[in-house]
């Protein structure tokens, strides 16, 4: 009896073994899984945002009121349109140099504009428990990507 013993005991300690992996496996698939679906997002967001902000904040449309100054909103639109596969969230903001060409007062050349484009991720799933254990995600991740743009030069990045 004390040899099968043995070797019932060396038939279970697999299954002891893949139950205490198992878990294990599936956070570190979920973790890579996040990954490389967040380096897919980034490339992409690399790619459209210089295109998108040369389309459409170089000459934006309007009649040239403060509105149309500031396409921020337009290019956000798009850049969410060009990302619909993914995911995320996007937020866009301008910012004008201050700096005149002269110096003076007055500058009747129009300055470079910065447009800061920003992606959220929030990686999946939002809310896991295995075994009672809840493994939701604590963070989002964030990629930045900042285009500077000349007025007077259309479809020049600076």
């Amino acid at each position: 009896m004390g040899v099968g013993a043995v070797l019932y005991e060396e038939r279970a300690q697999a299954t002891v073994e893949m139950a205490v992996v198992a878990p294990v496996l599936l956070a570190l698939a979920l973790i890579v899984y996040n990954v490389m679906v967040f380096a897919g997002a980034v490339a992409r967001f690399d790619r459209v945002v210089p295109d998108i902000v040369l389309a459409h904040a170089v000459a934006p449309e309007g009649e040239g009121d403060e509105s149309s100054v500031d396409a921020s909103m337009r290019v956000q639109s798009e850049i969410q349109a060009a990302m619909q596969g993914y995911n995320l969230q996007v937020e866009v903001s301008s910012e004008q140099s201050s700096a005149s060409s002269d110096g003076g007062l007055l500058s009747l050349s129009g300055t470079f504009r910065t447009y800061a484009c920003v992606m959220y991720y929030e990686p999946w799933p939002r809310l896991l428990s295995i075994a009672g254990v809840s493994l939701g995600t604590p963070a989002k991740l964030s990629h930045e990507r900042a285009v500077t743009v000349d007025p007077w030069r259309p479809g020049v990045v600076m």
